[in-house]
């Protein structure tokens, strides 16, 4: 049994239960000698613990919705807790999950490739208060929130922030009652929220709306993405 060492830390794993899961949770916390829990994706109890830990890690192949509303919410609190990111594919996925969590929300990456000595390695690091991930996506990170900043000030014609998700989900493709249900809204609503944006942005049709977003608005909002591929998660 571990002498656990407080001065490192505590260390939350959000990931699906089972025993690859319970031997890789014990692993780190042999190796890195902090006292390591783990939960699974989407429990009630990430909301209610997260802030009792230093370093929490979520498992990107089985990130569940909710899990980033508890981050966004521990972060608008005002927590101390480090957030990283492990089991993620590629360095093009890494990017696309950290401007899913608002950039520098996640400190650390780890890849599905990396080995395990290696992650114990980077979770000192984190504990430590250093970032962990490549010089390379760092750069590529620095240039997305260059990119986002100049959108900030392109102009939206006094579109809400509901009537801007609205039109990305339009843009994506989907229809008025995939944006009901994916919103919670009525089908009634979202019509109702059509017929302001094209009043708003001077179209006739979704067609000409689309052409519009794309012109001044760019990629669908990470967030719609998200919503999107869980959506097609679910339908195989």
């Amino acid at each position: 049994m571990n002498d656990f060492n407080e001065d490192l830390g505590n260390v939350l794993i959000v990931t699906p239960g089972s025993p690859q899961s319970a031997l890789f949770i014990e692993y780190v916390s042999e190796k890195t000698g902090c006292s390591v829990t783990g939960l699974e994706p989407g429990s009630p109890r990430i909301a209610q613990t997260l802030r009792d830990y230093n370093l929490a890690l979520f498992d990107a192949s089985a990130l569940d919705e909710r899990d980033i509303g508890h981050v966004q919410q521990a972060v608008a609190d005002g927590a101390k807790t480090v957030f990283s990111g492990f089991n993620i594919p590629s360095e093009d996925e890494a990017l696309r999950l950290l401007d899913l969590l608002y950039l520098l929300y996640l400190q650390g990456i780890f890849y599905k490739t990396d080995q395990l000595d290696l992650l114990c390695k980077g979770i000192l690091c984190l504990l430590n208060g250093d970032f962990w991930m490549s010089r390379h996506l760092m750069t590529r990170l620095v240039r997305l929130y260059r990119q986002q900043r100049t959108n900030t000030y392109r102009p939206a014609c006094g579109l809400t922030q509901r009537e801007l998700e609205i039109l990305a989900m339009l843009g994506s493709g989907e229809t008025n009652m995939n944006i009901a249900k994916q919103l919670f809204i009525s089908e009634h609503t979202v019509k109702s929220h059509l017929y302001n944006i094209f009043r708003k942005i001077e179209v006739k049709n979704r067609t000409q709306a689309i052409n519009w977003a794309k012109d001044h608005l760019g990629a669908p909002p990470p967030q719609v993405m998200w919503r999107r591929r869980r959506a097609e998660a679910r339908a195989i």
